[in-house]
């Protein structure tokens, strides 16, 4: 063969091997990253773990926005006032998400938890069993909500010095016991859900409490939410799924001065297998049944909000 015709065929033999590992190359690309857009670049910073720019999913929304839109429908008007906070305690996320978070209302009858709680802090500390008339006065005063064992119970815990030094420990930072009476301690909704989170949070939902409650006292005070009577199952008890298990506290007052009424209610209750702690507080209500209708409807809001941004515990 001729000598240029010798060297052209060398360069085709070399020109098709490159072609062929071209191809190869291009193609063991496509199987690891799929098809290239075009323009994309490869760059240090998208090396293996690393999330390449700009394929990153969309952020989810703020809960706090979802939270204050879902209740847009819900918000009073003239002089009602609301606030609710929310915890999804199955939910790897667990920030309290609150709306009028820095907002206090008197609390009524849910301080009745705050002081079962108390005194079962301070009987721990003392390395005590509650006594059979503490017992008999707790039960009475969740479960039917009786004034009569609340008052005898402020009077055991040391009244409002008692209720603060407790909630101390306990984390509530925006919550005052009352004055002269355990109904006008006044509290946040935020606050109200770390109180819930107190008792009902176990594992890796739990807030690190050196000094809190024990699982007996939680378990107590659980039990007692748990046996409200039946004329008293309204409030964040109507957000939970049909039949399934809820804790609640209610809490009603009609202010003297004005005639509108306090309806707050708090609890724990389960909605498509996540547990939920809610807490609804609202004042200047004009009849006791509107504050119902509106707490109601603020914990199903709520409920809704937050199961859109539950995500499971990592495994």
């Amino acid at each position: 063969m001729h000598p240029i015709h010798d060297l052209l065929a060398h360069t085709l033999r070399v020109c098709a091997v490159c072609a062929a590992t071209a191809v190869v190359v291009s193609l063991a690309a496509c199987s690891a990253t799929g098809t290239p857009h075009a323009h994309e670049t490869q760059t240090p910073s998208a090396r293996a773990g690393a999330p390449a720019r700009g394929l990153a999913a969309p952020p989810r929304e703020n809960l706090r926005a979802t939270l204050a839109r879902a209740l847009r429908p819900v918000l009073p008007d003239g002089d009602t006032r609301l606030a609710v906070a929310v915890l999804d305690l199955d939910s790897a996320n667990q920030r309290i998400t609150s709306y009028g978070e820095d907002t206090t209302f008197v609390t009524a009858s849910i301080s009745k938890v705050n002081i079962l709680a108390t005194l079962l802090l301070q009987a721990q500390d003392e390395g005590r069993e509650l006594t059979y008339p503490e017992r008999m006065y707790a039960e009475g005063m969740i479960r039917t909500s009786d004034n009569a064992a609340a008052d005898a119970l402020w009077r055991v815990i040391g009244k409002a010095e008692g209720l603060d030094a407790a909630n101390e420990r306990l984390g509530l930072s925006s919550t005052q016991g009352g004055p002269s009476s355990w109904g006008l301690t006044r509290t946040t909704a935020t606050d109200q859900v770390k109180l819930l989170r107190a008792v009902f949070a176990e594992g890796r939902s739990a807030p690190p409490a050196p000094r809190g409650l024990t699982q007996a006292s939680r378990a107590a005070i659980g039990n007692l939410m748990g046996g409200i009577t039946d004329d008293q199952d309204w409030g964040v008890s109507a957000a939970r799924s049909p039949g399934s298990r809820w804790a609640l506290k209610n809490g009603w007052l009609q202010r003297n001065t004005t005639a509108l009424w306090v309806i707050n209610s708090v609890g724990q209750v389960r909605v498509h297998g996540h547990r939920y702690l809610v807490s609804v507080l609202s004042d200047g209500n004009p009849t006791m049944e509107s504050g119902i209708s509106l707490v109601e409807r603020a914990a199903r809001a709520a409920i809704g909000a937050a199961s859109t941004h539950a995500r499971p515990w990592p495994e």
